[in-house]
């Protein structure tokens, strides 16, 4: 199987491989190295930590989906596989924790939801894993139905449909489109997870997959260690997962670790607090993230460093003035904007992550509440990185 997709290097003892990496400094004894961009240069570095074998492929992309199909057509695991605008890594965290106490449960490192991260989630299923759960990211249409090609999911989850990737699709319906290919991907039997969405209903009508809509009014029967509404509302989507899989729900509470640059609180000199939820941003997730801010700095100055909203189409302007509509409404007045497109926020304008450092620390005053949140390509995770130093 693997010898056509590209120039096999294999240890001479080694007759089969106990995972797959694209890093070398990652490797575990009995690894496959697939050695992607660049990689071929760290071959023999693969080897001598004890990788069973390197691939040198011909195409990377579908020398990856090529082994983990491989790996999938092997296991008898049940595979969950989410996608949606937003919500995917903090529903995957959350249905993670859900299940992991009942069940031998892979889930995907961060956001490893690209053609590079599923396949490296699915090559971790062993022949004891019963639950893999993996994201889907989408970048553009047809995406979402080549990863689902090799996840072949048994679950497939839609968090929700925003304006996202709009410079990649145009549309808010074509974000649905695209978001439903995952439900076209489940096979007979299968159960589809999916909001109450007008989008999505054209995309609703196989006979053949259950369909289950995730009531976002429905009290949660747990306490949490996260009180966000937008949190909760993730929480819903997994509880209705967690029903389907039959996997038995706490009795008191929840405690979940969700991936890094996602809502981390982080107490602050003087008693502030960070809310650093800069791994990414659009109009859904900011408005949500804005939400939290004015509920969690109740009675404290309240400091929003907001970077601009990336791939937004031409739509993008209005986007960003409709944030600043929120900001008003909200009452924060002391913002931080990050970018050409965020001078619309209103506040202080400054073009970098540096600059925004430096005004940051020159405005800060003990017990002030702060959010940090734009899109990846703004970096301001480097603002958040320098404020707790």
């Amino acid at each position: 199987m693997i010898e056509p997709l590209g120039r096999l290097i294999a240890r001479p003892w080694a007759d089969v491989v106990t995972g797959m990496q694209v890093d070398s400094r990652r490797i575990e004894e009995g690894d496959l190295f697939v050695a992607i961009g660049e990689g071929e240069d760290f071959v023999e570095h693969a080897l001598a930590r004890g990788a069973s074998a390197a691939l040198v492929p011909a195409d990377a992309v579908a020398a990856l989906a090529a082994v983990a199909s491989a790996v999938r057509e092997r296991s008898r695991a049940r595979v969950v596989a989410i996608t949606g605008s937003t919500g995917k890594t903090s529903t995957k965290d959350i249905l993670f924790a859900l299940c992991a106490p009942h069940r031998r449960t892979v889930a995907n490192e961060g956001n490893y939801n690209t053609e590079i991260g599923v396949p490296l989630t699915i090559c971790r299923i062993d022949e004891d894993t019963e639950l893999c759960i993996s994201e889907l990211g989408m970048r553009g249409l047809g995406q979402i139905a080549w990863l689902a090609s090799f996840v072949r999911p048994d679950v497939g989850v839609i968090t929700n449909v925003g304006p996202v990737h709009l410079g990649l699709v145009q549309t808010i319906e074509n974000v649905a489109r695209a978001k439903a290919e995952l439900l076209e991907a489940l096979p007979a039997g299968g159960v589809a997870v999916v909001p109450e969405e007008r989008l999505l209903e054209p995309y609703l009508t196989r006979t053949d997959i259950s369909i289950r809509r995730v009531d976002d009014a429905a009290p949660i029967p747990f306490r949490t260690n996260y009180t966000s509404a937008h949190q909760l509302s993730n929480t819903r989507t997994a509880i209705a997962v967690a029903e389907v899989l039959d996997v038995p729900l706490p009795k008191r509470s929840l405690d979940v670790e969700f991936s890094k640059l996602r809502e981390e609180e982080r107490e602050l000199p003087g008693g502030g607090l960070l809310l650093n939820d800069c791994y990414n941003a659009n109009p859904v997730s900011m408005r949500a993230a804005l939400l939290h801010l004015a509920e969690r700095g109740q009675g404290a100055r309240l400091i929003a460093v907001l970077g601009e909203m990336a791939e937004l189409g031409t739509g993008a302007p209005a986007y960003h003035r409709e944030i600043g509509a929120l900001l008003r409404e909200l009452g924060i007045t002391d913002v931080i904007a990050v970018g050409p497109l965020a001078r619309d926020y209103g506040g202080t304008w400054v073009a970098s992550a540096e600059e925004a450092t430096a005004e940051l620390r020159a405005v800060l005053r003990p017990g002030d509440v702060v959010l940090v949140k734009g899109s990846r390509s703004v970096g301001l995770e480097a603002v958040a990185e320098n404020l707790v130093d």
